[in-house]
């Protein structure tokens, strides 16, 4: 629980005030819940003017909250308990949920250590396990409360208990719960699948294959389920089981993806470049160090990464998970690459959130152990982001931070 006290500890410390006195600006979940409290999908009228009508759809004369809705299921006691939407503190209650993700990757470190599959020891395994909230992005968005980080901080808890439930496939059928209710928070987390069917079948050879379908069965039945659920709440407000809302955003960048659609090739140079080689820069005069407002590149927040791209492997067994856990982090993460947007405006490539888990998780078998080079930039890892979550969005944004400039601005000017 040492991990779990420390995450809380670091995001209450690093917690803007307005968090524990007022609702965000973009409390888009609460006001959802309120919606259906009031047995309504849409809004029932135009968004509050707090929230800037900032990622709204319009469609049939209604507005809409697009993103997917399971956050706000979990905040809709509140909701009711409270009366209102404008009642409930939704940041800080998106923040009290942070202990989940590095728990359960702790936790998963853990289960592979008892079963002899990695050796590290309790220690490193909790020190892996803090990196997610102190290395990665995961800390800045977990402070910030709005509707984008609150579902990143649900997914990633929903990742971790998706992988803690597949190892081995021992509990298929939370394996598939949690799948199923990760693609309701964060869509490209459905792509995680094929880490539970490597579980599955890591020791094909003296699987019983009874046992393999019902394991199979139990893990896409409430995948399935949920799917549905989606679907037909979907097709129920944009007369369509496919469509979240997203092509009916009220956005500047509208044209855009009437020309070339959501999802695009068009968008994966961009989303490269600010994924891989965005970097901070020095502004003209007195102006110092600048960061764009598309964030900086994932190797230089969590520069112990890069140790990835060298693993080190003891034995066909450890390559075969590093290999399905690599897997699983690159089919998620190609619908944000090719994603209209970059994830603006953020510290670094807030959309790593949701693949971060199995790369953490592909550390213990690419290194038997912490090298000084490794702790070195692990503990890099945490200064950097710990800069991101003291600044990003307070009273120094404008000091650090490139604002004010165009939404296709991506690095520094000429």
């Amino acid at each position: 629980m040492a991990v779990a006290l420390l995450t809380l500890v670091a995001n209450l410390w690093a917690a803007p005030s307005e968090l524990f006195r007022q609702h965000t600006a973009q409390n888009h979940f609460a006001l959802l819940a309120e919606s259906w409290l009031h047995g309504r999908l849409d809004l029932g009228g135009p968004p509050p003017d707090y929230t800037g009508n900032d990622d709204f759809a319009i469609f049939a004369g209604k507005h809409w909250v697009t993103f997917p809705p399971f956050p706000a299921l979990l905040i809709t006691p509140l909701v009711w308990f409270a009366g209102s939407a404008h009642a409930v503190r939704d940041g800080l209650f998106f923040l009290l949920l942070t202990p989940i993700a590095p728990l359960f990757t702790f936790l998963s470190l853990v289960k592979l250590r008892e079963t002899k599959r990695v050796e590290h020891s309790a220690i490193s395994c909790a020190a892996i396990a803090l990196l997610l909230p102190l290395g990665t992005v995961f800390w800045f968005s977990s402070v910030q409360g709005t509707v984008w980080f609150a579902a990143h901080v649900v997914g990633t808890g929903l990742s971790a208990l998706y992988v803690f439930a597949s190892i081995d496939a021992r509990r298929p059928l939370l394996a598939g719960l949690f799948l199923g209710l990760a693609f309701a928070t964060r869509v490209p987390l459905l792509f995680a699948a094929p880490f539970f069917l490597f579980e599955a079948l890591r020791d094909y050879r003296t699987v019983d294959p009874l046992l393999l379908a019902r394991r199979l069965g139990l893990f896409f039945a409430p995948l399935c389920a949920v799917l549905l659920v989606i679907a037909f709440h979907n097709n129920v407000r944009f007369h369509d089981p496919l469509e979240f809302g997203h092509r009916h955003l009220d956005i500047v960048w509208k044209p855009r993806i009437e020309k070339w659609g959501l999802f695009s090739f068009h968008y994966l140079g961009r989303n490269l470049g600010v994924a891989l080689a965005s970097m901070p820069f020095w502004g003209h005069g007195k102006d110092g160090l600048r960061i764009s407002q598309h964030g900086l590149a994932l190797w230089l927040t969590s520069p112990f990464l890069l140790w990835l791209l060298f693993p080190r492997f003891r034995g066909a067994a450890a390559r075969s998970s590093f290999l399905a856990l690599g897997l699983s982090a690159a089919l998620v993460a190609v619908p944000s690459l090719l994603y209209q947007n970059t994830g603006r405006v953020q510290f670094g490539y807030r959309f790593s959130n949701d693949f971060i888990v199995f790369l953490l998780l592909m550390l213990p078998f690419a290194r038997r152990r912490w090298t000084p080079g490794l702790t070195l930039a692990a503990a890099a890892a945490v200064a950097i982001n710990a800069f991101g979550a003291f600044t990003f969005q307070r009273a120094e944004y404008e000091r650090y931070y490139r604002t004010g400039t165009k939404a296709d601005v991506y690095f520094e000017p000429d």
